[in-house]
């Protein structure tokens, strides 16, 4: 019994002193901790010590419940929150008004042994309280994130449909008069099959068209409903690489072809053969970067008895690891005029057919892999229709 009075005599003598004694602990805590002028709450932050030591003094008498510690922890929380400090200023804060205290409290002349336990009880409130309001501060950050997200994710969408307009409008504004100009060339080729020059030109606007298209596959009113045809993967690539030698001879690249000539395919052709034509036309613009020994290896082969091959392959510089996660999205380019479609659309096409395409680069060689399944290749009808283009 008489230790019981004599810990109570203590514990109220001590708080007598730390009341007598807390303008000096606020100044010389306040002198100390970290605030920016810019912090919306900076005036709630002496009342929020305030309300600790109210606590500590109420852990002391051994009348604080673990609601009235989470109740201050989350209402400083949201404070730090709306303040955008840094948590780690906030850490650094409250660990400062523990050691005052601490200090505070060696400093009554109560002996040490005497003051064990009460130093024990005041770092639990303290080490409690962070955890709550650290607790609170991160799960609030993580919603303040997520609805951040949201709203990309949704501006990102806008861009999409306000791209997928502008490719429309594009296409009925400027794709009749080149179609125009691409049959007036092909007359003019027919009559003057000698003509200088016109090869180059009816090259260039069938480049020009091959861009368009593009564009088309990201609009939804580009969607084409034809439907899929069998045909030999050997005879597409012949096609791409007779359409691409001009190119091809321009930028002095050698093409290496490894192509299974019984390999045939059920698919929408044209759509496929943009997907070709755009990654080796992106490893022509690559290898421009190499001085010599430019070459594009194209291998095919089927895997298992289910799944063909194709990879394109070049010996150009490395894409950077960074890029190589992101570079399927739409608008990302590491040309310095591209738009960021092409192997966005690239993605998209291979997709609906039910396939899939990937990259993979070092210093020695960049590949792009397309896996396609040799049955059911291209989409039903059914299946087109419960497609959501982008």
């Amino acid at each position: 019994m008489l230790k019981e009075v004599r810990a109570v005599d203590i514990t109220e003598s001590l708080i007598t002193y730390m009341d007598d004694n807390l303008p000096t602990y606020l100044h010389d805590w306040h002198q100390r901790i970290v605030i920016s002028n810019h912090d919306v709450h900076k005036e709630k932050v002496i009342d929020n010590a305030l309300h600790m030591v109210a606590l500590v003094k109420q852990s002391l008498r051994h009348k604080l419940s673990p609601e009235e510690i989470m109740r201050l922890a989350h209402e400083v929380a949201v404070q730090r929150l709306e303040a955008k400090i840094n948590i780690g200023e906030f850490v650094y804060n409250v660990n400062l008004g523990r050691s005052e205290i601490v200090r505070f409290v060696t400093g009554s002349g109560i002996s040490i042994e005497q003051l064990q336990p009460v130093i024990e009880k005041i770092n639990f409130l303290f080490d409690e309280f962070l955890y709550q309001a650290v607790k609170k501060y991160t799960q609030l950050k993580d919603m303040e994130i997520e609805e951040k997200t949201v709203f990309i994710d949704q501006s990102h969408k806008e861009r999409l449909t306000i791209l997928g307009q502008m490719s429309s409008s594009f296409v009925h504004e400027f794709r009749n008069p080149l179609t125009a100009v691409m049959g007036f060339v092909k007359l003019m080729q027919q009559e003057n099959p000698n003509m200088k020059y016109i090869d180059i030109i009816s090259h260039e606007l069938t480049q020009l068209n091959f861009r368009i298209s593009q564009f088309l596959h990201a609009s939804r009113k580009g969607i084409q409903e034809r439907e899929a045809e069998d045909f030999s993967l050997e005879d597409l690539f012949t096609d791409i690489l007779d359409f691409m030698y001009p190119s091809l001879v321009d930028a002095d690249v050698t093409v290496i072809p490894r192509i299974d000539p019984t390999i045939t395919l059920r698919a929408h052709k044209d759509e496929l053969k943009q997907v070709l034509l755009n990654l080796i036309m992106n490893s022509i613009d690559a290898l421009r970067q190499m001085r010599q020994n430019r070459r594009i290896m194209i291998f095919t082969k089927i895997e298992g008895q289910d799944n063909v091959h194709i990879t394109i392959s070049n010996n150009g510089p490395a894409i950077p690891p960074e890029a190589i996660s992101t570079i399927f999205e739409p608008f990302f380019t590491t040309k310095e005029l591209g738009t960021g479609i092409g192997l966005f659309v690239c993605k998209k096409i291979i997709e609906k057919h039910n396939g899939s395409i990937s990259c993979s680069s070092d210093d020695n060689i960049t590949t792009f892999t397309i896996v396609l399944p040799l049955q059911g290749t291209a989409p039903t009808h059914e299946e087109k229709k419960s497609q959501i283009e982008i």
